[in-house]
């Protein structure tokens, strides 16, 4: 009896013990990186200082990818951190490092190179690899082509990668890389003939090809890349498999179609023509215009540069400009729209341009609550070219067709069929030409883009106003930002 006591006392005596160990084993187990991010309160990302990533207006934060990453930061309930990296190098070393960001958020696309020391999400943009050229040199079609030509690339991107497996296959090929530029600067350099190719993505060249008139696509190198986040490689996946599940819902919820329309959707609706037109417009024009553009927009609560932008899509900024319809001056104001705004002769540029600010201001206060406020001024732009009515309808026939009335994604695809009989017959207003409002507001969406690129402060590292294109005349905006609030229609 005595010995079973002691082999019982033994055995709770050991069980005890490796309870114990278990419970010291758990409360040791240190945090995973999304625990650790969550306590912290703080996603630290790093990023690359460019149009097509982030940038700093006066309105703060903007970019494609810092705003998905926002979003992905509001998701998990902690505050999002940014930094940025003077080039790839710098970025790929700063991941993962002690107290350094956790996250890559950097139009990056994986490479077999990169799997060693990086992990990457779930891809959410498709773009291709294209060779840009001078428009004055004969158009490379293929690669031999290339043979002879000065080529420069970013020093530790995908398109590094992409040229040495060309030279693998053409030895004669040669080309330099370098840390010390950006993508915007590859584009400048060929524009000014200081090196007589690149390597640049789909996206960046039709983002940024008005800035340089001179470049032309020669041939897309690589079909198809796909752009990913990247954390640091290691055994902890807490962060990617969260990351993952957020990229599969803005899929599903459209979050990823709306930011890929927002800064994407409209860059290529200019050409190399109208590009190079609207570069030659903004410093032989609009310099005499820009004082009545501020005066207007600061009365009237409005951005300058949409005013200027509107008057570029409407006139080309000439205040005799005349339709064959009867709409006149630099705003194109219809007589009656002109007599509404208080506006005497529609051929004053003033007047044209104060009209144009009311009109617009009016057609903002006049949209429905609702309409998400990002897209509130595309709305009133096409109510100002097609007209309130006829927009009610188009909103109308987007809920029939199980779509968001109140996302322009939405029912700029479902203008264009004012102007079709199975469709404008069952509308109240009846036919319109749908399709022009959808591309007004792409055009003035680019233009507004450009002019916001020209006129903002200087930014840290890289930008477009430190590139030399920032034209004589055009001072970074002291007013407000975006159409707020005022108002309607005719």
């Amino acid at each position: 009896m005595h010995s079973l006591t002691l082999t019982l006392q033994r055995w709770l005596l050991l069980s005890c013990a490796a309870s114990l160990f278990v419970l010291l084993n758990a409360c040791s187990k240190p945090p995973t990186t999304l625990e650790r991010i969550k306590a912290d309160g703080v996603l630290h990302v790093i990023t690359r200082n460019s149009p097509s990533t982030y940038f700093q207006d006066r309105n703060g934060e903007t970019g494609f990818e810092y705003e998905l990453v926002k979003q992905f930061a509001d998701q998990l309930g902690v505050t999002l951190n940014i930094e940025t990296a003077d080039n790839l190098e710098q970025l790929f070393s700063r991941l993962g490092s002690e107290n350094g960001p956790v996250l890559a958020a950097a139009a990056l696309v994986a490479s077999p190179s990169r799997l060693t020391d990086m992990r990457f999400s779930d891809p959410y943009l498709d773009v291709s690899s294209q060779i840009i050229y001078h428009q004055s040199a004969k158009r490379p079609k293929k690669p031999e082509q290339l043979i002879g030509k000065s080529l420069l690339a970013l020093k530790g991107s995908i398109h590094e990668d992409s040229l040495d497996a060309l030279q693998q296959q053409y030895p004669q090929l040669r080309y330099d890389v370098s840390d010390q530029v950006e993508t915007v600067d590859l584009l400048r350099m060929v524009d000014e003939q200081q090196v007589d190719a690149t390597l640049v993505h789909s996206n960046q060249v039709a983002m940024n090809q008005v800035y340089f008139p001179n470049i032309r696509v020669g041939f897309t190198l690589d079909e198809q890349h796909q752009q990913s986040w990247a954390i640091a490689a290691g055994d902890d996946v807490s962060l990617l498999n969260e990351i993952n599940r957020f990229l599969a819902n803005a899929k599903q919820s459209g979050l990823l179609q709306q930011l890929t329309e927002r800064y994407y959707g409209h860059v290529d609706t200019l050409g190399y023509v109208g590009a190079y037109a609207f570069a030659r417009h903004l410093q032989q024009r609009l310099p005499s215009y820009e004082t009545a553009f501020r005066n207007a927009a600061q009365e009237h609560a409005v951005d300058w540069r949409l005013l200027a932008a509107m008057g570029y899509q409407e006139s080309h900024w000439l205040p005799t400009a005349t339709s064959k319809t009867g709409v006149r001056g630099l705003m194109m104001l219809t007589q009656r729209t002109a007599q509404a705004m208080g506006v005497n002769n529609r051929l004053d540029p003033k007047q044209s341009i104060q009209g144009g600010a009311r009109y617009i201001a009016l057609l903002m206060s006049q949209l429905p609550d609702g309409i998400y406020p990002e897209d509130r001024v595309w709305f009133a732009l096409a109510a100002y070219n097609v007209g309130m009515g006829h927009l009610e309808d188009a909103r109308k026939l987007t809920v029939a067709e199980g779509l968001d009335p109140n996302r322009w994604l939405d029912v700029k695809t479902i203008l264009p069929r004012l102007a079709q009989k199975q469709w404008y017959s069952k509308t109240r207003y009846g036919y319109a030409r749908g399709g022009e409002p959808v591309h007004f507001v792409n055009n003035i969406r680019r233009y507004y883009d450009i002019l916001t690129w020209v006129t903002q402060p200087q930014i840290e590292g890289t930008s477009i106003a430190s590139e030399g294109t920032h034209v004589p005349g055009l001072t970074p905006d002291n007013g407000s930002n975006a159409p707020v609030d005022p108002a309607v229609v005719e």
